[in-house]
């Protein structure tokens, strides 16, 4: 019986939303299933058992030809996220994947390690802050980037809510010096992952104005090896899914 993974939705072309990898075409494989539960995920319906039906079982050569039909056959960068793919057995894909010339980048917080982030070109590790309600567990975010032995891009990308928040992103950096930083302000839309396929509304007045006090936070601590950026996935479509 063949491995499937799996999955909550695959779209695209559209671009990248937030951290290094901005405004890059690419198509999303978005996994179902995730080991934690941050009080302000935007994708519950990728993380919640209650949403497992709503998920597809796919093996790695029916994913791979989502992606070939969607790119129209043409390389492009593959986003794997979630929920938490870690999860999945993704390394068949990646390695089909790179047949077609595709180039791949993992979204996950650093809970899980696997052999296969070697495979990678950007590994983007977001750990999550105080404000999600989750512990990071150190040990495990170290395996991650010793499986992964420095042959993808690694990055440190963590949302940014408050000054607590604000004082965790100081420390992960510390911690990791070789990788870059990307800050992202948290969207604060109301019902933000919740089955409304809008996703909820975003409070773009509040968004406008926590980020602008990241952005001064990080200027005024002459914080110089940081970038802040939006989402600007939510900038142009709000909190809808798919796009």
């Amino acid at each position: 019986m063949m491995q499937t993974i799996p999955v909550s939705e695959i779209f695209g072309p559209t671009i990248q939303g937030e951290g290094p990898l901005i405004g890059r075409p690419s198509v999303f494989v978005r996994t179902g299933g995730c080991d934690y539960r941050c009080r302000w995920c935007d994708t519950l319906y990728a993380v919640s058992l209650e949403h497992r039906g709503e998920w597809t079982p796919l093996t790695a050569e029916e994913i791979a030809a989502r992606i070939g039909g969607l790119s129209a056959g043409r390389p492009i960068l593959v986003t794997l996220s979630g929920g938490n793919p870690a999860l999945q057995p993704l390394g068949p894909l990646i390695e089909l994947g790179r047949r077609a010339g595709h180039r791949f980048a993992l979204e996950t917080q650093g809970s899980i390690a696997r052999d296969w982030f070697a495979a990678l070109d950007w590994l983007i590790l977001s750990p999550k802050p105080p404000s999600s309600g989750m512990p990071t567990d150190w040990a495990a975010f170290d395996a991650c980037l010793a499986v992964a032995g420095g042959a993808p891009r690694g990055v440190l990308k963590i949302v940014i809510f408050d000054e607590v928040d604000y004082a965790y992103a100081r420390e992960a950096a510390a911690r990791y010096p070789r990788l870059p930083v990307y800050l992202q302000t948290g969207n604060p839309a109301p019902e933000l992952g919740r089955d409304d396929p809008s996703g909820g509304e975003t409070d773009f007045d509040a968004w406008r104005r926590k980020t602008r006090w990241l952005v001064e936070r990080v200027a005024s601590d002459r914080w110089f090896d940081a970038t802040v950026l939006p989402q600007l996935h939510v900038l142009v479509w709000g909190n809808a899914r798919g796009v």
